[in-house]
């Protein structure tokens, strides 16, 4: 099975790195204009000069989408014209309207479409999720998490493309991995949803023009709730998911790193990532960062830490078997079938409405659009 890799800066070179370790796994060629030739010669690939190129070579099965969060629709959307798989990070879009185009493209031309939603792949987040359908925290009535922290003002930040609302989205679509675990564990998009925020704190020279506090309900059927978080505005800050059931609640600490399952009165503790060495390298990331770690991004000619390693590697092998004909793992259909991708983008739109039109909206809203 032979790859390409659109975008090589941060997360796209260790992409690029992990899906060879797999047994008949080749890269064939990247298309990155800044960063594209580094790891075209550190992996012996071609760094094509468009992406024209890249999506027209015929030894090419599959293209993984790396590239900007600006970008995703319109390289998605021309691969799969030219009859390639595709593997695409997370935002999936920035609306649900190129989103809904990317899906439908990818199914009309019959390639696979795997959405890179890695907290899906979490040993903790697996662990919740077993514990939630055995029934050992009973019915969840509701979610909570939070990803927060400060960025001092004044820095520069406002220069990436990460910290550019237009370009990335903000931290609602860059950090969307709260919003589709929460999804993912409540079993699709809720019914309604509010969200309210601003940029309070970053008005200087080359600050951001993201908002920096977000703070979004979701509400679900059969009474059941959920809040998140977002924001660079805090200087306590938090990074966790919080579910509370009707007999025991579950909660992922991504700060302090550890797991917590608690029923009757009496806590077990999990891992959050595959191994203790795991945790304690993400543990330690976090606290001796001058920035909180849960609101920093990184970096092209960075490599990723151990723990985000093994999960690249983990979703990497999952998107190489499911080419090589292997059937799909209960509880991982949603990732591959266009559903995680549209419910998460389509309660993330109704988000920014919300928030644009200070009002609740409705999910129906967004999905009769898709119908018109």
């Amino acid at each position: 099975m032979n790859y390409g890799v659109v975008g090589t800066g941060y997360f796209g070179a260790d992409l690029a790195r992990s899906i060879i370790k797999n047994e008949d796994a080749y890269l064939k060629a990247v298309y990155d204009p800044h960063n594209g030739q580094a790891i075209a010669d550190e992996l012996d690939a071609t760094n094509e000069p468009t992406f024209e190129d890249l999506v027209q070579r015929e030894d090419i099965d599959c293209i993984i989408v790396a590239s900007p969060n600006y970008l995703h629709r319109d390289h998605v959307v021309l691969a799969a014209k030219h009859q390639k798989h595709i593997f695409c990070e997370k935002p999936i879009a920035l609306s649900y309207a190129d989103c809904v185009e990317m899906v439908e493209t990818c199914k009309e031309h019959n390639v696979l479409f795997m959405a890179g939603h890695i907290m899906n792949f979490f040993n903790g987040a697996e662990y919740a999720r077993d514990a939630i359908q055995s029934g050992k925290i009973g019915k969840v009535l509701y979610c909570h998490t939070a990803r927060n922290g400060w960025q001092e003002p004044g820095t520069g930040q406002g220069h990436s493309w990460k910290k550019q609302r237009e370009l990335s989205g903000g931290h609602l679509f860059h950090h969307i991995h709260e919003l589709d675990f929460v999804q993912w564990i409540m079993s699709g998009s809720p019914d309604s949803v509010t969200m309210a925020g601003g940029n309070i704190a970053h008005h200087e020279k080359n600050d951001p023009d993201e908002e920096d506090l977000l703070i979004a309900t979701l509400k679900y059927p059969n009474n059941t709730f959920a809040l998140l978080e977002w924001g660079s505005a805090c200087h306590w800050g938090e990074h966790y998911a919080l579910i509370q059931g009707t007999k025991g609640a579950i909660k992922l600490d991504l700060q302090k790193v550890e797991g917590t399952l608690k029923t009757n009165g009496e806590e077990v503790n999990f891992l959050i990532h595959e191994t203790k060495e795991e945790d304690e390298d993400r543990r330690r990331i976090y606290h001796r960062r001058t920035d909180d770690g849960a609101v920093q991004y990184g970096k092209p000619g960075q490599y990723t830490p151990m723990w985000l390693a093994t999960l690249i590697d983990k979703e990497m092998t999952y998107l190489h078997n499911l080419l090589l004909g292997r059937p799909v793992e209960k509880g991982f259909e949603k990732l591959i079938d266009g559903t995680a991708a549209l419910e998460a983008i389509a309660t993330a739109q109704a988000l920014v409405n919300s928030l644009q039109e200070n009002r609740p909206v409705y999910l129906k809203e967004i999905y009769q659009k898709k119908e018109e």
